[in-house]
């Protein structure tokens, strides 16, 4: 269980980190193809929420590299 908890603090301080930082990018999260569940009762448990947290990674990282190319 703490493990899960310290998942969702990550999700949660990345979260919050792109929405401070680059609300650009913040909005499109909900767009996001990764966070729609192809289930209509989805098990969210430790590895969905990881990759969740990887896929918030690489998303900002994308913006980053993108970013810093054309500013």
């Amino acid at each position: 269980m703490n493990d899960l908890r310290k998942v969702l603090g990550q999700i949660t301080q990345l979260t919050s980190n792109i929405e401070t930082n680059y609300p650009e990018l913040y909005r499109s999260l909900d767009e996001n193809p990764l966070t729609i569940p192809t289930k209509t009762h989805p098990d969210v448990d430790k590895a969905v929420l990881q990759d969740y947290l990887e896929s918030l990674k690489q998303l900002l990282k994308h913006h980053l590299e993108t970013h810093k190319k054309n500013g």
